[in-house]
Protein backbone atom coordinates (compact mmCIF):
# COMPACT_ATOMS: atom_id res chain seq x y z
CA UNK A 1 0.00 0.00 0.00
CA UNK A 2 1.06 3.56 -0.56
CA UNK A 3 2.02 5.53 2.52
CA UNK A 4 0.46 8.84 3.54
CA UNK A 5 1.80 11.79 1.55
CA UNK A 6 4.89 13.35 3.01
CA UNK A 7 4.31 16.72 4.72
CA UNK A 8 6.75 18.39 2.35
CA UNK A 9 4.80 17.39 -0.75
CA UNK A 10 1.47 18.17 0.82
CA UNK A 11 2.70 21.70 1.48
CA UNK A 12 3.61 22.07 -2.20
CA UNK A 13 0.12 20.94 -3.24
CA UNK A 14 -1.78 22.98 -0.66
CA UNK A 15 -3.70 25.24 -3.08
CA UNK A 16 -7.11 23.53 -3.40
CA UNK A 17 -7.97 25.54 -6.53
CA UNK A 18 -4.82 24.21 -8.21
CA UNK A 19 -5.49 20.63 -7.09
CA UNK A 20 -8.96 20.86 -8.63
CA UNK A 21 -7.76 22.70 -11.76
CA UNK A 22 -9.89 25.77 -11.05
CA UNK A 23 -9.43 29.50 -11.23
CA UNK A 24 -9.71 31.38 -7.95
CA UNK A 25 -12.83 33.07 -9.37
CA UNK A 26 -14.80 29.80 -9.50
CA UNK A 27 -18.13 29.82 -7.66
CA UNK A 28 -19.77 26.85 -5.95
CA UNK A 29 -21.35 25.52 -9.15
CA UNK A 30 -18.07 25.54 -11.04
CA UNK A 31 -16.37 23.85 -8.09
CA UNK A 32 -18.98 21.08 -7.97
CA UNK A 33 -18.93 20.55 -11.74
CA UNK A 34 -15.14 20.23 -11.77
CA UNK A 35 -15.14 17.90 -8.75
CA UNK A 36 -17.60 15.56 -10.45
CA UNK A 37 -15.51 15.54 -13.65
CA UNK A 38 -12.37 14.60 -11.71
CA UNK A 39 -14.25 11.92 -9.75
CA UNK A 40 -15.30 10.36 -13.03
CA UNK A 41 -11.74 10.46 -14.42
CA UNK A 42 -10.21 8.86 -11.34
CA UNK A 43 -12.97 6.31 -10.70
CA UNK A 44 -11.78 2.67 -11.03
CA UNK A 45 -14.24 2.13 -13.90
CA UNK A 46 -12.32 4.77 -15.89
CA UNK A 47 -8.98 3.16 -15.04
CA UNK A 48 -9.65 -0.23 -16.65
CA UNK A 49 -6.54 -0.01 -18.85
CA UNK A 50 -4.25 1.03 -15.99
CA UNK A 51 -2.13 -1.40 -14.01
CA UNK A 52 -2.80 -2.09 -10.33
CA UNK A 53 -0.23 0.48 -9.19
CA UNK A 54 -1.76 3.34 -11.18
CA UNK A 55 -5.27 2.33 -10.14
CA UNK A 56 -4.20 2.59 -6.52
CA UNK A 57 -2.48 5.89 -7.27
CA UNK A 58 -5.72 7.28 -8.72
CA UNK A 59 -7.59 6.25 -5.57
CA UNK A 60 -4.98 7.89 -3.33
CA UNK A 61 -5.00 11.13 -5.33
CA UNK A 62 -8.77 11.34 -5.14
CA UNK A 63 -9.10 10.51 -1.46
CA UNK A 64 -6.08 12.38 -0.10
CA UNK A 65 -5.85 15.40 -2.39
CA UNK A 66 -9.00 15.96 -4.45
CA UNK A 67 -11.56 15.27 -1.72
CA UNK A 68 -9.88 17.48 0.91
CA UNK A 69 -9.47 20.26 -1.68
CA UNK A 70 -13.16 20.08 -2.56
CA UNK A 71 -14.17 20.21 1.10
CA UNK A 72 -12.20 23.45 1.49
CA UNK A 73 -13.77 25.33 -1.42
CA UNK A 74 -17.25 23.88 -1.87
CA UNK A 75 -18.82 26.59 0.32
CA UNK A 76 -18.45 30.35 0.31
CA UNK A 77 -16.82 30.58 3.74
CA UNK A 78 -14.22 27.99 2.81
CA UNK A 79 -13.40 29.79 -0.42
CA UNK A 80 -12.99 33.05 1.49
CA UNK A 81 -10.57 31.38 3.92
CA UNK A 82 -8.55 29.85 1.09
CA UNK A 83 -8.44 33.19 -0.73
CA UNK A 84 -7.13 34.90 2.40
CA UNK A 85 -4.39 32.27 2.70
CA UNK A 86 -3.37 32.63 -0.94
CA UNK A 87 -3.31 36.42 -0.72
CA UNK A 88 -1.13 36.20 2.38
CA UNK A 89 1.24 33.89 0.49
CA UNK A 90 1.49 36.40 -2.36
CA UNK A 91 2.22 39.25 0.05
CA UNK A 92 4.92 37.21 1.76
CA UNK A 93 6.56 36.36 -1.57
CA UNK A 94 6.49 40.03 -2.60
CA UNK A 95 7.98 41.04 0.74
CA UNK A 96 10.95 38.68 0.40
CA UNK A 97 11.74 39.31 -3.28
CA UNK A 98 10.07 40.35 -6.55
CA UNK A 99 7.60 37.74 -7.74
CA UNK A 100 9.12 35.44 -10.38
CA UNK A 101 7.33 32.94 -12.60
CA UNK A 102 9.17 29.75 -13.55
CA UNK A 103 6.56 28.17 -15.85
CA UNK A 104 5.57 29.51 -19.26
CA UNK A 105 1.85 30.21 -18.62
CA UNK A 106 2.51 32.16 -15.41
CA UNK A 107 5.47 34.00 -16.96
CA UNK A 108 3.27 35.13 -19.84
CA UNK A 109 0.45 36.14 -17.50
CA UNK A 110 2.90 38.27 -15.54
CA UNK A 111 3.62 40.25 -18.73
CA UNK A 112 0.00 40.61 -19.87
CA UNK A 113 -1.52 44.09 -20.32
CA UNK A 114 -4.12 44.77 -17.64
CA UNK A 115 -7.07 44.46 -20.02
CA UNK A 116 -5.96 40.96 -21.13
CA UNK A 117 -5.25 39.46 -17.71
CA UNK A 118 -8.70 37.98 -17.05
CA UNK A 119 -9.04 36.38 -20.46
CA UNK A 120 -5.55 34.89 -20.55
CA UNK A 121 -5.79 33.61 -16.98
CA UNK A 122 -9.05 31.75 -17.56
CA UNK A 123 -7.80 30.32 -20.84
CA UNK A 124 -4.57 29.13 -19.23
CA UNK A 125 -6.43 27.47 -16.35
CA UNK A 126 -8.76 25.74 -18.79
CA UNK A 127 -5.97 24.37 -20.95
CA UNK A 128 -3.92 23.03 -18.04
CA UNK A 129 -6.99 21.55 -16.31
CA UNK A 130 -7.91 19.58 -19.43
CA UNK A 131 -4.59 17.71 -19.19
CA UNK A 132 -4.24 17.57 -15.41
CA UNK A 133 -5.66 14.09 -14.81
CA UNK A 134 -5.21 12.55 -18.26
CA UNK A 135 -1.91 11.03 -17.19
CA UNK A 136 -1.04 10.74 -13.52
CA UNK A 137 2.61 11.27 -14.42
CA UNK A 138 1.69 14.87 -15.29
CA UNK A 139 -0.52 15.60 -12.28
CA UNK A 140 2.19 16.97 -10.02
CA UNK A 141 3.79 19.22 -12.66
CA UNK A 142 0.51 20.60 -13.98
CA UNK A 143 -0.85 21.22 -10.49
CA UNK A 144 2.24 23.24 -9.61
CA UNK A 145 1.79 25.25 -12.81
CA UNK A 146 -1.84 25.90 -11.87
CA UNK A 147 -0.74 27.02 -8.41
CA UNK A 148 1.79 29.43 -9.90
CA UNK A 149 -0.87 30.83 -12.25
CA UNK A 150 -3.16 31.47 -9.29
CA UNK A 151 -0.42 33.25 -7.34
CA UNK A 152 0.54 35.45 -10.30
CA UNK A 153 -3.11 36.30 -10.95
CA UNK A 154 -3.63 37.31 -7.31
CA UNK A 155 -0.41 39.32 -7.45
CA UNK A 156 -1.75 41.24 -10.45
CA UNK A 157 -5.11 41.78 -8.71
CA UNK A 158 -3.60 42.70 -5.34
CA UNK A 159 -4.97 46.25 -5.45
CA UNK A 160 -8.55 45.01 -5.77
CA UNK A 161 -10.46 44.40 -2.52
CA UNK A 162 -12.11 41.19 -3.75
CA UNK A 163 -12.21 38.71 -6.62
CA UNK A 164 -15.68 38.48 -8.11
CA UNK A 165 -16.78 34.85 -8.40
CA UNK A 166 -18.04 33.64 -11.77
CA UNK A 167 -20.30 30.75 -12.61
CA UNK A 168 -18.44 30.16 -15.84
CA UNK A 169 -15.03 31.15 -17.13
CA UNK A 170 -14.46 34.33 -19.10
CA UNK A 171 -14.69 32.18 -22.22
CA UNK A 172 -16.05 28.72 -22.85
CA UNK A 173 -13.61 25.83 -22.88
CA UNK A 174 -14.15 25.29 -26.60
CA UNK A 175 -13.13 28.89 -27.27
CA UNK A 176 -10.18 28.75 -24.94
CA UNK A 177 -8.64 25.65 -26.46
CA UNK A 178 -7.04 27.25 -29.54
CA UNK A 179 -4.97 29.59 -27.35
CA UNK A 180 -1.48 28.10 -27.17
CA UNK A 181 1.35 29.13 -24.91
CA UNK A 182 4.23 30.48 -26.97
CA UNK A 183 7.70 29.13 -26.27
CA UNK A 184 9.78 31.03 -23.75
CA UNK A 185 12.60 33.18 -25.09
CA UNK A 186 16.03 31.61 -24.84
CA UNK A 187 16.95 33.96 -22.02
CA UNK A 188 14.05 32.73 -19.87
CA UNK A 189 14.98 29.12 -20.57
CA UNK A 190 18.55 29.82 -19.56
CA UNK A 191 17.36 31.53 -16.39
CA UNK A 192 15.41 28.43 -15.39
CA UNK A 193 18.46 26.24 -16.01
CA UNK A 194 20.67 28.61 -14.01
CA UNK A 195 18.29 28.49 -11.04
CA UNK A 196 18.15 24.70 -11.26
CA UNK A 197 21.94 24.49 -11.29
CA UNK A 198 22.14 26.66 -8.18
CA UNK A 199 19.80 24.28 -6.36
CA UNK A 200 21.98 21.37 -7.50
CA UNK A 201 25.17 23.03 -6.30
CA UNK A 202 23.62 23.70 -2.90
CA UNK A 203 22.45 20.07 -2.79
CA UNK A 204 26.04 18.93 -3.39
CA UNK A 205 27.21 21.05 -0.47
CA UNK A 206 24.54 19.59 1.80
CA UNK A 207 25.44 16.08 0.62
CA UNK A 208 29.06 16.61 1.63
CA UNK A 209 27.79 17.51 5.12
CA UNK A 210 25.41 14.55 5.23
CA UNK A 211 22.35 16.78 5.48
CA UNK A 212 20.15 14.56 3.32
CA UNK A 213 16.83 16.25 4.09
CA UNK A 214 18.17 19.53 2.66
CA UNK A 215 19.60 17.65 -0.33
CA UNK A 216 16.09 16.38 -1.08
CA UNK A 217 14.57 19.85 -0.72
CA UNK A 218 17.09 21.47 -3.06
CA UNK A 219 16.89 18.76 -5.71
CA UNK A 220 13.11 18.76 -5.77
CA UNK A 221 13.29 22.43 -6.71
CA UNK A 222 16.02 21.73 -9.28
CA UNK A 223 13.98 18.98 -10.95
CA UNK A 224 10.87 21.17 -10.98
CA UNK A 225 12.83 23.67 -13.08
CA UNK A 226 14.91 21.26 -15.18
CA UNK A 227 13.68 17.66 -15.07
CA UNK A 228 15.97 16.19 -17.73
CA UNK A 229 19.30 16.25 -15.87
CA UNK A 230 20.28 12.74 -14.82
CA UNK A 231 22.68 13.97 -12.14
CA UNK A 232 19.82 15.69 -10.32
CA UNK A 233 17.87 12.43 -10.16
CA UNK A 234 20.82 10.25 -9.18
CA UNK A 235 21.86 12.53 -6.30
CA UNK A 236 18.23 12.75 -5.16
CA UNK A 237 18.06 8.96 -5.25
CA UNK A 238 21.21 8.73 -3.11
CA UNK A 239 19.66 11.15 -0.60
CA UNK A 240 16.54 9.00 -0.39
CA UNK A 241 18.70 5.90 0.02
CA UNK A 242 20.58 7.57 2.88
CA UNK A 243 17.19 8.04 4.58
CA UNK A 244 16.22 4.41 3.90
CA UNK A 245 13.46 5.41 1.46
CA UNK A 246 14.20 2.55 -0.90
CA UNK A 247 11.19 2.87 -3.19
CA UNK A 248 11.77 6.54 -3.90
CA UNK A 249 15.50 5.93 -4.36
CA UNK A 250 14.78 3.29 -7.00
CA UNK A 251 12.40 5.59 -8.87
CA UNK A 252 15.04 8.28 -9.24
CA UNK A 253 17.97 5.94 -9.99
CA UNK A 254 15.84 4.45 -12.76
CA UNK A 255 14.95 7.91 -14.09
CA UNK A 256 18.62 8.95 -14.02
CA UNK A 257 19.58 5.91 -16.09
CA UNK A 258 16.71 6.51 -18.48
CA UNK A 259 17.99 10.05 -19.07
CA UNK A 260 21.64 9.00 -19.21
CA UNK A 261 22.56 5.28 -19.13
CA UNK A 262 26.14 6.34 -18.35
CA UNK A 263 25.28 8.38 -15.27
CA UNK A 264 28.16 7.34 -12.97
CA UNK A 265 26.35 7.56 -9.63
CA UNK A 266 23.27 5.71 -10.90
CA UNK A 267 25.42 2.95 -12.40
CA UNK A 268 27.11 2.39 -9.04
CA UNK A 269 23.77 1.72 -7.36
CA UNK A 270 22.01 -0.02 -10.28
CA UNK A 271 22.90 -3.56 -9.08
CA UNK A 272 21.51 -2.84 -5.61
CA UNK A 273 18.11 -2.12 -7.18
CA UNK A 274 18.38 -4.80 -9.87
CA UNK A 275 18.37 -2.21 -12.65
CA UNK A 276 20.02 -2.92 -15.98
CA UNK A 277 21.35 0.33 -17.51
CA UNK A 278 22.69 -1.54 -20.57
CA UNK A 279 19.34 -2.88 -21.73
CA UNK A 280 18.73 -2.48 -25.51
CA UNK A 281 17.46 0.91 -26.68
CA UNK A 282 18.22 2.36 -23.24
CA UNK A 283 15.08 0.77 -21.77
CA UNK A 284 15.54 -0.40 -18.22
CA UNK A 285 14.65 -3.88 -17.12
CA UNK A 286 14.74 -5.60 -13.77
CA UNK A 287 17.65 -8.03 -13.65
CA UNK A 288 15.64 -10.35 -11.46
CA UNK A 289 12.94 -10.92 -14.08
CA UNK A 290 14.40 -9.77 -17.37
CA UNK A 291 11.12 -8.02 -18.07
CA UNK A 292 10.94 -4.37 -19.09
CA UNK A 293 10.44 -2.12 -16.11
CA UNK A 294 7.52 0.22 -15.91
CA UNK A 295 8.35 3.83 -16.72
CA UNK A 296 8.83 5.86 -13.54
CA UNK A 297 6.00 8.07 -12.44
CA UNK A 298 7.05 11.57 -11.31
CA UNK A 299 4.08 11.55 -9.00
CA UNK A 300 5.60 8.61 -7.11
CA UNK A 301 7.81 11.27 -5.51
CA UNK A 302 4.72 11.85 -3.37
CA UNK A 303 4.67 8.37 -2.02
CA UNK A 304 6.83 5.82 -0.26
CA UNK A 305 6.18 2.12 -0.07
CA UNK A 306 5.68 0.03 3.03
CA UNK A 307 8.34 -2.57 3.06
Amino acid sequence: MLQIFSPEWLSQLSDPYAVLGLSVAADDRRVLKRYRAIAKQLHPDSQVMADAENKELAVQIFSRLVNPAYQKVKQEKGRADVMATLRFRVRRINRDEPLRAYNDPAAQLLKMPVHQVELFYEQAITELAEKQFQSLDQFETLTQQLNELNLVYLHLKMGEPMIRERRTGVVAASEARPTQFTPSPSEETQTKIDYAQRHYQRAQEYARKGNWAQVVAELRDAIRLEATRSEYHSLLAKAYLAQNLMGMAKVHFRQALKLNPQDPLARIYAPKFQLNPDAPDHTLSDRSTGQPAKPPSRLLNLFGRKR
